[in-house]
C-alpha cells in the first residue's frame, strides 16, 4: 500500500507545481507524501513498519520550491518511521525574522533564514536550539568558520547550506583581472554600478577601515568606529564618488549590465542571469579595493550564511524529532551537493567540489568580509547606513557636512546608550 500512496503523492506534486505557492503564514492545501488510509511503510531493508503519522509545514524561498518539494520527498521515503504530510509555503530568507515571530503558532515548522535574523529569532523564542547528535552532525559538516555563522550566545540555532555574501561580476571585454583589483582604476576604464542605498552592502566603504562592535562583530560593549577620522574620511570618499559619471548608483542585481554599466556587485544567487547577459565575458572577483584619505584597504561586505531552522513550537505539535532530522538533512553534504547541481547555490561543505569559479571568489570573499553580526544591537544599524545612502545618493552629503552626518550616523547606531 506505501508504495501506491508515494506514487500517488508524486503524481500530485507534479500537477502543483504548475500552480502557485502560499506567501508566508498563508493556509493552503497540503502536499502530501500519504494518501488514503493505513499507516504502515515499508523498505527494501527493514520490510514492513508501523510508522508514525507526521504533519511538517515547510517554508522556503519561491526559487526553492520545486527543489524543496524533491529533497521533502526523498526524507520520507528514507525514515521508515514516519508518515510524512508536508504543507508548503513561500518565504525568502530575508523575511523570515518578520514573518515567523509574527505568530509562532502559525509559523512553520522548518524554515529558511539568513543568519543575520538570528538574534530577533532567538529573541523572540521562535527558534529552536540543535543539540546532542543533531549538533554534532552539523558540526561534523561543517567549517568553524560557517559554525560561528549560526552559534549564537554558544548555542547553535541554524543550519548552514551557502554563504551569504556578495563580490563582484565584471565585464572581461572592459575590465582586466589586474584593473579589478581597484575601484580607482575601474572607474577610470568603465562604469561601475554600486547599490550604495543598501545597507548591507554600503557598510563594506567603512569597514574597509573600521569595525562594528569590535573586530570580530560581537561585542556590543565595543561600539562602532565611524565616527573617527577615517569614518569622516569614508563619507567625504563616497560624497566625490557619486559624482563621478563612472560610479552608478543602482539596485543590486544584474540588470545594470543590460543598462551600459560593465561591473556590478551582487552574489552568486545573480550568477545565472549575469551569464545570460555576459555570456563569456563574465569575470567575477572579491570586493575591490578602495583608497581613502591615503590608505589603500579592501572592501569588506559582510560574510555570513543563510541556514535552515526549526519552530521552537515543535515540542508542542509532538514533531520535533522528524522536524529537526529533515532540517539537517536539508543542510546535508548529499542536499547541498543536489542544490548546487540544481540551483548553482554554492555550498558551505568544502568537500563538494564544484570545480566552479563562483564559488572559489564566494570563499575567497568569505574569507576577506566583516562576520555578519548577529547581536541585538544590530537592529540600531541598518536604519542608520540606509540614511546615509540615500543622502549620499542624493547628493545631500559634502566636504563641509560629512563630518556631522557622519558622527550622528555613528551616534544613531549606538542609541541604545552604549
Amino acid at each position: 500500500m506505501r508504495k501506491m500512496k508515494k506514487f500517488v503523492a508524486v503524481g500530485l506534486s507534479a500537477m502543483m507545481l504548475a500552480g502557485t505557492f502560499a506567501a508566508c503564514g498563508e493556509k493552503e492545501d497540503s502536499t502530501t507524501t500519504t494518501a488514503g488510509g493505513g499507516n504502515s511503510k515499508t523498505t527494501a531493508d527493514a520490510g514492513t513498519v508501523e510508522a508514525t503519522d507526521v504533519k511538517l509545514t515547510v517554508w522556503g524561498p519561491q526559487e526553492e520550491q520545486e527543489f524543496l518539494k524533491t529533497q521533502c520527498e526523498a526524507f520520507d521515503e528514507a525514515h521508515a518511521e514516519w508518515n510524512i504530510e508536508f504543507t508548503y509555503g513561500v518565504c525568502s530568507e530575508g523575511d523570515a525574522k518578520d514573518t515567523v515571530t509574527k505568530d509562532l503558532d502559525a509559523a512553520a515548522d522548518v524554515f529558511y533564514f539568513a543568519n543575520d535574523q538570528m538574534n530577533v529569532l532567538v529573541s523572540a523564542g521562535a527558534v529552536a536550539e540543535f543539540a546532542g547528535t543533531y549538533k554534532d552532525q552539523i558540526a561534523a559538516a561543517n567549517d568553524e568558520g560557517f559554525m560561528n555563522t549560526v552559534t549564537y550566545d554558544g548555542k547553535v540555532y541554524g543550519v548552514p547550506f551557502t554563504s551569504n555574501t556578495w563580490f563582484m561580476y565584471y565585464d572581461k571585454s572592459v575590465f582586466t583581472e589586474d584593473d579589478v583589483k581597484s575601484l580607482e582604476t575601474m572607474l577610470e576604464k568603465g562604469k561601475v554600478a554600486f547599490p550604495l542605498k543598501n545597507s548591507w552592502c554600503n557598510p563594506a566603504f567603512y569597514l574597509a577601515n573600521g569595525t562594528l562592535f569590535g573586530e570580530a562583530g560581537g561585542d556590543a560593549a565595543a561600539g562602532v568606529s565611524f565616527a573617527d577620522e577615517m569614518g569622516v574620511a569614508t563619507t567625504k570618499y563616497l560624497a566625490e564618488l557619486v559624482k563621478n559619471p563612472n560610479f552608478v548608483v543602482a539596485d543590486m542585481g544584474p540588470d545594470p549590465l543590460s543598462q551600459g554599466c560593465s561591473a556590478v556587485f551582487t552574489g552568486s544567487w545573480s550568477a545565472n542571469d549575469i551569464k545570460g547577459i555576459l555570456g563569456d565575458n563574465m569575470g567575477v572577483a572579491i570586493a575591490p579595493t578602495v583608497t581613502i584619505n591615503g590608505t589603500t584597504s579592501q572592501m569588506r561586505p559582510y560574510g555570513g550564511s543563510k541556514c535552515i531552522g526549526v519552530n521552537s513550537k515543535t515540542s508542542e505539535r509532538n514533531n520535533q524529532a522528524p522536524a529537526t532530522a529533515l532540517a539537517v538533512f536539508l543542510g546535508s553534504e548529499e542536499v547541498q551537493k543536489a542544490r548546487y547541481e540544481a540551483r548553482q547555490i554554492n555550498p558551505t561543505i568544502a568537500s563538494i567540489e564544484t570545480g566552479s569559479d563562483i564559488a572559489t571568489v564566494e570563499l575567497q570573499q568569505m574569507q576577506n568580509s566583516f562576520p555578519q553580526p548577529m547581536i541585538v544591537e544590530m537592529n540600531n544599524v541598518w536604519g542608520p547606513f540606509g540614511t546615509m545612502g540615500e543622502e549620499l545618493a542624493n547628493g545631500d552629503v559634502n566636504d563641509g557636512n560629512a563630518e556631522e552626518k557622519t558622527k550622528k550616523m555613528a551616534e544613531n547606531m549606538v542609541a541604545s546608550g552604549l
